[in-house]
């Protein structure tokens, strides 16, 4: 990240529940930077802040993988009554 995490206030609409919400930003060895929004309570440390972005990125990786190598992005739902 380029700084220390900062604590923003949405003063308009809320999107979030809540008033308040986290940006966090990370620089990676690329030079690619990257920003999140999370809505964790304040008291959270970066450490788990770090954990849950990471955790939704592995989550959305193995979706994908299964989507690639089991086809599953040809498969459509449908309701049958036999």
């Amino acid at each position: 990240a380029d700084g220390p995490p900062q604590r923003i206030w949405d003063k308009g609409q809320q999107h979030l529940p809540g008033d308040e919400a986290w940006l966090i930003g990370e620089q990676r060895a690329s030079g690619e930077k990257k920003y999140y929004l999370a809505n964790l309570p304040a008291a959270t440390d970066l450490r788990t802040l770090a954990a849950t972005i990471k955790a939704r990125w592995i989550c959305e990786q193995a979706h994908q993988q299964l989507k690639e190598e089991l086809g599953l992005d040809h498969f459509e739902g449908r309701s049958w009554q036999g």
